[in-house]
């Protein structure tokens, strides 16, 4: 993909092609504010570029039929989930319908060399299959902070060797198009707001619980990322003064007591502690056990497991609800792997947030879980640079 829009008129218009699908001239020009002739201008410079294409006669309002007009069928976005455990690559069109999607486990703290190998390997396997000829951008996140305008990595706690990484630069030049990098929370924010439960919401928050704990934080329908893009990193709001070390270099954060890798370590404890015979067997051949135990074990009744979940849904809503008090969102939306641990875990901040909050901003906010599930980062990560190529160059 060489071109570009031209002026904000296009960028606008390809955005709407994209969010709402092949649309007629006559539709366009309800949402949009430009004359019928300057809007024909637009939209016939848009198909000289390539990245609009013609798509037969639209439905009849009365009068002359109007042409549809949509994104060129052949452009192709790569998006790449990066977490701490697993990478998700996938291939989309221009309307960020995903074409093709793989996952493979992959410790993050390798570095960034093998991660991007394995992505790369990925990504080749993808176009392989016919999916795509070649890609015309690419958007990737990370489990950590992100210098979002160079695509840099900044000091990620659970990253080590990915402080200051050109992501941006080197895929860049080994996908042969451009590429943006953001936080991976970030990108899931984008993806509920693209095709998921934040669809209607212009103000919202957006939880991951994964391996670590982030907050994606979306105002006025755009993701707020800060000075320094640590916006959100609320898994190290300390939850407990003086409490358990974290991985951060601090001690009490919400991350050192509820995240997949302390769930895991609680239960363990508990195991060992003979407190749950359920988990004690599902430990596996090296004594350990994670959060997907955990979830298995509650949902076969287990009150151990039960009450690890809720006293951690409980901590992590003392949090949201000072972030709920604080910013006043129309949503919260709960994500990341942990949700396998489901409305255990959902009542359990719901509850807290409710409890604690003021109801002036509770009476009326739907506190939910995620859609798309790993979906989520992928779409919106295709999201980021799909915005990034949308925009005047």
């Amino acid at each position: 993909m060489t071109a570009r829009p031209a002026n904000a008129h296009q960028a606008r218009l390809l955005r709407l092609l994209r969010d709402n699908g092949p649309n007629s001239r006559a539709q366009l020009g309800d949402q949009v504010d430009l004359s019928r002739s300057k809007l024909a201008v637009e939209v016939d410079r848009l198909l000289e570029t390539g990245l609009v294409v013609a798509d037969g006669l639209a439905a009849s309002r009365g009068g002359r039929r109007s042409h549809n007009v949509r994104l060129a069928p052949g452009l192709r976005f790569l998006g790449v989930d990066i977490g701490a455990t697993s990478v998700d690559v996938a291939v989309t069109n221009a309307e960020l319908e995903v074409l093709g999607h793989l996952n493979q486990p992959m410790d993050v703290r390798e570095g960034p060399v093998p991660v991007f190998e394995q992505v790369l390997t990925m990504a080749a396997k993808l176009k392989a299959s016919g999916l795509a000829e070649h890609f015309d951008g690419a958007g990737i996140g990370v489990p950590g902070p992100v210098r979002f305008p160079e695509g840099v990595p900044v000091a990620p706690p659970i990253m080590p060797g990915w402080d200051g990484f050109p992501v941006r630069e080197a895929l860049s030049q080994e996908l042969g198009c451009p590429v943006m990098v953001d936080n991976d929370v970030n990108l899931m924010a984008l993806g509920e707001q693209h095709a998921g439960v934040a669809r209607t919401v212009s103000d919202f928050l957006c939880v991951k619980i994964g391996t670590g704990i982030g907050c994606g934080i979306v105002v006025g329908g755009e993701v707020h990322r800060g000075t320094t893009g640590s916006a959100g990193d609320i898994g190290h709001i300390q939850a407990v003064p003086e409490g358990r070390p974290c991985a951060c270099g601090n001690r009490g954060c919400l991350e050192a007591y509820f995240s997949g890798a302390a769930l895991a370590r609680d239960a363990q404890e508990a195991a060992q502690q003979g407190l749950s015979p359920e988990l004690a067997r599902r430990r596996g051949a090296d004594g350990t056990l994670s959060a997907v135990d955990v979830a298995a074990a509650a949902a076969a009744g287990d009150t151990t497991s039960l009450a690890l979940i809720r006293e951690g849904g409980t901590r992590t809503g003392q949090v949201i609800a000072g972030l709920v008090s604080f910013f006043n969102p129309g949503l919260v939306v709960i994500g990341g792997g942990v949700t396998g641990l489901g409305h255990t875990l959902l009542a359990a901040i719901r509850t807290q947030v409710y409890r604690q909050s003021l109801p002036l901003a509770t009476g009326n906010l739907p506190i939910v879980l995620g859609e798309l599930g790993p979906a989520a980062g992928v779409i919106g990560a295709a999201r980021l640079i799909s915005d990034h190529l949308f925009s005047p160059a």
